[in-house]
């Protein structure tokens, strides 16, 4: 419950309900950009975008760090496995209906400010 103290708004039943599928896209890639631009009305929503956008460059960089033989291949499986536990987290707390803040994002992504 400290987590949701934290946050400029709170969203209402109504918002969560009818939004629900919209914050779960959030933790799929690229479609991140679906409730990031098309819900800017929901704080539900967008509490969950702001994640996966989080989530989204988090993977881009481990993409990236994989190029590197090795050792890179070893950072990029790791944080691979670890980008898709923490979205499946984050599929699952959408379609609870909650906002929690998700491990290692949740952080960056509630100091966005959009």
């Amino acid at each position: 419950m400290e987590e949701q103290n934290n946050m400029p708004q709170q969203a209402g039943g109504n918002d969560v309900e009818s939004n629900k599928a919209m914050a779960a896209l959030s933790y799929i890639g690229i479609l991140v950009l679906i409730p990031l631009l098309a819900k800017k009305d929901s704080p539900y929503a967008q509490f969950h975008a702001k994640q996966g956008l989080v989530l989204l460059i988090a993977e881009v960089i481990t993409s990236i760090i994989m190029a590197i033989p090795l050792i890179g291949w070893i950072v990029g499986v790791v944080g691979s496995i670890t980008w898709l536990v923490i979205a499946i987290m984050g599929i699952v707390a959408a379609f609870k209906g909650e906002q929690k803040e998700l491990p290692i994002i949740g952080g960056f992504a509630k100091k966005m400010n959009m």
